[in-house]
């Protein structure tokens, strides 16, 4: 019997290795936070003459194992006594506390190990070697906080150690709780007047004790600037006992108009709610940075991994609105006897008032009556062109602002409506003269003038200028305005320049915005996902004042319905323009039928499921007619079937294709902001964004996959903790989905995968919790591993071949912008586990890990998306070129073990050279890879960069696991033949789309544009399914006369591309009717 070990490893050891250099001491201090460790220097200091020697460190700088075995060897082997405050739990220092358990033992030292978060854990009380008495006691003190507590636990601890502490002398009455003015200090509750508004700081009560309140106090100084009665709020924690109930009785009769919170995490308690609650208006979150003010300045990502989880992601959880960062770690000259430097928060000026001028125009939101109030209807020009504006994800955006002028209109704001909006906005405009654009162009930071000359030239030569003015597509309604947010840069490289942070924005884009803050604008309401705002150039969170966004909109509030399915890119809103994204619904599901085109196929089929056991004249007879019917149909081309299949094989997957159509489903026409299931709570969170109130938190997810939390929509989107991903049940998930996609693999061709490039995509790790990242970590034969009480993962089991039953699977993750933003954990993780199986010399030449490689490749920092243009102008061998060095290009920065990034252009081609497998994973049911760009792009972008190398290119496959329970691993041709039967050509959706006028013809449109980049980059659609969609759309009549009534423009463009595609010998149609109406349209 042989007894498979699994290899653990956890994530300290991707940190980089520190010695710190302090010499040995009596007693030592380790916390994760500098004011605990600024209260003990003060505490030691006051008593110094009668306490033993001491030394204070941070637990960051002890992360790594190294490290701790170091600092362990020179200072902790000869202390007496050591104090551990923990933020978090075990799981924040596991490696470390059994280490220190280990040395207490060893060496007989006393060990306490205390909780850091106000409350008790038992877990912690284990590695202590005082009674619990004790601790108590010691937790008392350093719950306490402040010099004179700090001296007294360090007496503690010294006496506990059998070393001597003279007595302290001085008063701990500091409340738990508390309000605070920074020329008085502590002082009673303040009473909110008649006059000016009342605005809250919440910080936390240590900051107080250890005398470092620096951004706290700035922030009051800043709000009073603004016309606030700003005072301060200090609280242990906003999950301490007690808080709760007294902020609600507080507010009760003093109802705050800003709430600015400067603590971390969030504060939803067992029962779902938090204690602000009880107030009505909007809670800003700023982050304290634990980075140094020069290194946020060079950093594209703006906060580390860490501060974007607790003062980012997690508040947001609250519903919270990110304002920005307001502070930055400084530290103080290093004190010789405790060898330490403390660490003290420094406010930024510039920065502070940024964020009390976005909390002055909340609060100027709410105070304007509705009459009066000045919106900005915004839409989107994605993807360009004009007969796709107002695109949006899901939305009819044009609809839903007819249906918002109504509902504006019924709430007392000067609205009014407009008929055939689509059609108005591209033929009326608003305009701006180039005068007053260069004055205001001149109050931005010179860096963003330089840049925008340079990449512009000078305004007049904007294609949106002309006589000396720009001209918006944009039209008056009562005292509001709806506009079409203008292209962010050149129509040639337009999919490139979207997601690209790097690429300054136009002059006409910048004018936009600009032009919109001198019109006295009160909210921008950007309808439906998503615009171009969010991804202009700048830090990826935290920004500065020379981060286009800010520079762009300043302190405008942003109101954004946005697809409740889609956290990724609503995350980038709230993070970078601060903006309130309200959840609405996807369009409502529709059950697909099996076309008319395969019924004969589909009742052959059921007449051969019911023919066992009888005549086999007959069965053959059945075989060579479904046989014949598929062929005839482009069945047997789609599944890749040819004629020598052996009926074995052939009848079951023709069978399972077609009940694969009847399963589909597919989105009914497009959802309208404000109306059907959730019409009420969309309604209203809108009227509160825009009354300057709270909106209330919601998560996000599809409701059609199991998210029944979702609704109901009209909620303030939030994300997942990017710490606790993949969750042990999308690891149970994910397992499924690489035995999928395993089987295809062998089925397909015989063999496990040599080489696998899995693309993983942010939001979509967002909505499952991270399934297809642990599918990938299964494939490799890795598991990760959890600490229970907090679900965050904390490392990885390393699986063992015999264990796995087959070989490693040769993984490399190709990465997206979004994912590489907020999973960079992620990314580390795979790199350390890459690495650690390098080092696994028993397992020889099976191990496809033993040459040491990057695995995890993405965008360079600052750019999303793959920069390619999923329709360019001529479908040829050249442009197909171009999108497979557009793919490589954004495939080429790699990540390393300790989470840096570095351009490896080399290793991303090798890695595709030596893959025979892609593979992406679908999860949403009411979206297919038809209906967005981004599909193309990627799925597709892969084939066209193999063959840009010269290399033969991998098998491409569509893991479909919109039923969890089924996932089902597919060809890409097979999955463009599923969508296209069972929704592109389907009469019921083209009804649907029928209902929407100028959007619906322009989803028509985008749908068949969708399947000629799959043809043009990837070769992957066959002909017949081109004769489909024509037959479907501009072979009918109805729908024919239906886009040239709504959109002309779409109609024209559909010829267009039909036309392309057949001169480019991408569709070569076998219908002599199709033949001569190209040729005639030709």
């Amino acid at each position: 019997m042989h007894v498979v070990f699994r290899e653990s490893r956890g994530l300290e050891e991707t940190a980089t290795p520190r010695d710190i250099g302090q010499d040995p001491a009596d007693l030592v201090v380790l916390s994760y936070s500098d004011s605990d460790l600024a209260a003990f220097a003060a505490g030691w200091r006051r008593g110094r003459s009668s306490l033993p020697s001491l030394r204070l460190a941070n637990l960051a700088e002890l992360r790594h194992p190294l490290s701790v075995d170091t600092y362990i060897e020179r200072t902790l082997s000869q202390a007496r006594g050591i104090l551990v405050r923990l933020i978090g739990g075990e799981s924040y220092w596991p490696y470390g506390l059994a280490a220190l358990q280990q040395l207490a033992k060893d060496r007989n030292i006393v060990l306490a190990v205390l909780p850091a978060d106000g409350r008790d854990d038992t877990r912690l009380d284990a590695y202590s070697t005082l009674p619990v008495s004790t601790l108590r006691r010691l937790k008392v003190l350093c719950d306490t906080g402040g010099p004179v507590a700090a001296q007294a636990a360090i007496a503690q601890l010294a006496l506990a150690s059998g070393l001597y502490a003279g007595p302290v002398v001085g008063e701990m009455n500091l409340p738990e709780m508390g309000f605070y003015e920074p020329a008085r200090g502590v002082i009673a509750a303040p009473m909110a007047g008649e006059g000016r508004p009342l605005a809250l700081v919440t910080f936390y009560r240590s900051y107080l004790t250890a005398a470092d309140t620096g951004p706290v106090d700035a922030l009051i100084a800043a709000l009073r600037e603004r016309g606030f009665d700003a005072y301060g709020v200090f609280v242990t924690s906003l999950k301490a006992p007690g808080v709760a109930d007294w902020l609600r009785t507080y507010f009760a009769t003093n109802p705050p108009a800003a709430i600015v919170n400067a603590t971390a995490f969030s504060a939803m308690g067992d029962d779902g709610t938090t204690p602000f609650d009880a107030a009505s208006c909007p809670v800003f979150q700023v982050a304290l940075s634990s980075a140094r003010r020069e290194d946020w300045a060079e950093s594209l990502r703006g906060l580390s991994p860490g501060d974007l989880a607790m003062h980012v992601v997690l508040p947001e959880v609250d519903g919270r609105l990110f304002a920005g960062v307001v502070s930055f770690k400084s530290a103080a000259e290093r004190d010789p006897d405790l060898q330490f430097s403390h660490l003290a928060h420094r406010p930024d000026e510039e920065r502070v008032k940024a964020v009390a001028a976005r909390v002055a125009a909340r609060r100027r939101l709410a105070e304007t009556p509705a009459a009066g109030k000045r919106v900005a209807l915004v839409l989107s020009n994605y993807p360009g062109r004009p007969h796709q504006i107002a695109h949006a994800v899901g939305l009819d955006a044009l609809a839903s602002v007819e249906a918002l002028l109504s509902d504006l209109g019924g709430a007392g704001f000067d609205v009014a409506p407009v008929q055939a909006l689509g059609e108005t906005l591209l033929k009326q405009q608003l305009t701006w003269s180039v005068a007053d654009y260069r004055a205001a162009l001149s109050r931005l930071p010179q860096a963003l003038q330089d840049d925008l000359a340079q990449a512009w030239g000078a305004p007049e030569d904007d294609p949106g200028c002309r006589d000396g003015a720009f001209q918006f597509a944009a039209i008056a309604s009562g005292r509001s305005v709806i506009a079409v947010q203008p292209e962010r840069g050149d129509a040639a490289t337009r999919e490139a320049d979207y997601h690209d942070l790097a690429r300054t924005p136009r002059h006409a884009h910048v004018a936009f915005y600009l032009w919109l803050r001198g019109q006295a604008i009160d909210a921008v309401v950007h309808m439906g996902a998503h615009g171009t705002l969010e991804w202009l150039p700048g830090k990826s969170v935290a920004l500065s004042s020379a981060c286009w966004p800010e520079a762009l909109i300043g302190d405008l509030p942003v109101i954004y319905p946005f697809i409740v399915n889609d956290p990724g890119e609503a995350a980038q809103a709230k993070r970078r323009i601060g903006a309130v994204t309200i959840g609405h619904l996807p369009p409502p599901l529709e059950q697909s039928a099996v076309p008319e085109g395969l019924r004969r196929l589909e009742r052959l089929l059921d007449e051969y499921s019911t023919a066992d056991g009888l005549d086999p004249a007959r069965r053959q007879r059945l075989i060579v007619a479904i046989r014949d019917e598929a062929r005839t149909a482009g069945l047997e081309d789609d599944l890749g079937l040819d004629a020598a299949a052996a009926p074995a094989e052939a009848i079951p997957r023709i069978d399972r294709f077609v009940c694969d159509l009847k399963e589909s489903q597919f989105g009914d026409g497009l959802h309208v902001f404000g109306r059907g299931a959730c019409a009420d709570a969309e309604r209203d969170a809108l009227r509160a964004a825009l009354a300057g109130r709270r909106v209330a938190p919601g998560p996000s997810g599809s409701p059609y996959r199991g998210r029944q939390d979702v609704l109901p929509t009209g909620r303030n989107l939030f994300a997942v903790d990017p710490r606790a991903v993949p969750t042990p049940s999308a690891h149970a998930q994910g397992i499924k989905l690489a035995e999928e996609l395993l089987r295809r693999h062998l089925q397909d061709h015989g063999d496990w995968p040599k080489g696998l490039v899995v693309d993983l995509w942010g939001s979509a790790t967002m909505r499952t919790a991270g399934e297809e990242f642990a599918m990938a970590l299964h494939l490799a034969g890795l598991a990760p591993r959890w600490d229970h009480a907090s679900g965050r993962v904390t490392g990885y089991d390393i699986i063992a071949p015999a264990e796995l039953g087959r070989p490693r699977i040769d993984v490399t993750l190709r990465v997206s912008g979004l994912f590489r933003d907020v999973f960079s954990g992620l990314a580390q993780l795979f790199e350390a586990a890459a690495e650690a199986l390098a080092s696994r010399e028993d397992e020889g030449d099976e191990n496809p890990y033993r040459h040491r490689a990057s695995r995890v490749f993405a965008p360079r920092p600052g750019q999303y998306g793959v920069g390619l243009s999923a329709i360019p102008d001529a479908f040829t061998a050249e442009t197909r070129d171009a999108a497979g060095e557009a793919w490589l290009s954004a495939s080429s920065w790699a990540f390393s073990a300790d989470g840096a990034m570095q351009p490896d252009r080399a290793g991303i081609e090798t890695r595709l050279a030596s893959a025979d497998a892609f593979v992406h994973v679908q999860d949403l049911p009411e979206t297919d890879l038809l209906l967005a760009a981004d599909y193309a792009a990627h799925e597709a972008g892969i084939a066209a960069a193999a063959a840009h190398l010269g290399a033969a290119g991998p098998s491409l496959y569509h893991l479909d696991t919109t039923r969890p329970e089924q996932p089902h691993a597919r060809t890409l041709t097979e999955e463009i033949s599923r969508v296209v039967r069972a929704r592109a050509a389907n009469p019921a959706w083209i009804a649907g789309m029928m209902r929407h006028g100028f959007r619906g013809a322009a989803e028509i449109t985008a749908t068949l544009e969708h399947m000629a980049a799959f043809a043009h980059l990837a070769g992957a659609v066959p002909p017949h399914l081109f004769d489909l969609y024509y037959d479907a759309t501009l072979g009918d009549a109805d729908v024919r006369a239906f886009m040239a009534r709504e959109n002309p423009a779409a109609l024209a463009a559909m010829e267009t591309c039909f036309t392309r595609l057949h001169e480019a010998s991408l569709w070569r149609t076998r219908r002599n009717s199709i033949a001569a109406a190209l040729k005639e349209a030709s």
